[in-house]
């Protein structure tokens, strides 16, 4: 039952505690977001001036782009790769973590740090990283030169914009599934050790399956931040560049809406985005969700 303490003292405190982040969510989410909408059946003018409405014509014209599918599927392999290794690093650090070994104390508090950095300082640090000069790669292009060029190679730089994108998102799941272990009671290992179960079938049969909230929360948030995330590391890093090769949807839309003054055609794309965003959420709560146990 409730306690008297937990309840607030008038019935519209909650309602104006909360009435400044609404706020903020109404006016920099919502309503760009009905914009877009909104501007992706309209042809605007770049310096206002009025517009016409044009229809379906907007959607007809961006999906005829062959642009616009090469940098949906560079969008696609950037999500898929970079999110599925900023889950599975912070899980094989969590579990190591967990279980107690040398250094994993401190090495807790080192691994939350990068959570308080930005990404686009985040996109700086790992543009000197891999710079093939004065970077860490350095000394393996003074041996066999031009073997890591991610100024001309495109492949080069998007591996380091997946390289930056999963250091950056290590922080947050490392805590998320280090929580999750961490509340798994010691008797269950207890038990699968007088078992038999060895410490790899205790982390597939006992750890894993108990964790599986925790993992379906990491996911799906990894999963949709990435559409957005890289744009800061690609600005800082890359500019889309070379070649078009790092140009992932979210930039196309930043360079054809405010470089190419092209305000409907990136007001369309922004829409679709955001319809593949809401699809792929939705896709992962039908075939992965119903399979997540929250009993223990």
């Amino acid at each position: 039952m409730m306690s008297e303490s937990s309840l607030f003292s008038h019935r519209w405190l909650p309602l104006l505690l909360v009435a400044p982040l609404m706020l903020l969510i109404v006016l920099f989410f919502y309503a760009p977001i009905f914009q877009a909408f909104y501007w992706s059946f309209f042809l605007e003018r770049p310096f206002g001036g009025g517009s016409m409405f044009v229809g379906w014509d907007n959607f007809i014209r961006v999906i005829s782009d062959p642009e616009f599918w090469e940098a949906g599927w560079r969008t696609i392999i950037f999500m898929v790769t970079g999110s599925t290794l900023a889950v599975a690093i912070p899980l094989i650090l969590a579990v190591a973590a967990d279980r107690k070994i040398a250094m994993s104390l401190p090495a807790r508090n080192v691994l939350v740090w990068p959570k308080g950095v930005a990404g686009a300082s985040i996109g700086v640090v790992f543009a000197f990283l891999f710079n093939p000069f004065a970077g860490v790669l350095a000394p393996l292009n003074s041996i066999f030169p031009g073997i890591w060029a991610p100024g001309i190679d495109g492949t080069d730089a998007f591996i380091t914009l997946i390289a930056a994108h999963v250091w950056g998102g290590i922080p947050f799941n490392f805590v998320i599934l280090l929580a999750g272990l961490q509340s798994i009671p010691r008797s269950m290992h207890q038990a699968a050790a007088m078992d038999g179960a060895g410490p790899w079938r205790r982390i597939l049969d006992v750890q894993l399956p108990l964790i599986m909230p925790q993992l379906f929360l990491t996911l799906v948030l990894e999963f949709t931040e990435s559409v957005t995330s890289a744009f800061a590391l690609i600005d800082t890093i890359t500019k889309g560049g070379p070649g078009g090769s790092t140009t992932l949807l979210v930039y196309k839309i930043y360079t054809d809406g405010f470089s190419g003054y092209d305000l409907s055609g990136a007001s369309t794309q922004t829409a679709i985005l955001m319809v593949f965003v809401v699809l792929l959420t939705a896709a992962q709560f039908v075939f992965l969700g119903r399979r997540v146990s929250y009993d223990r």
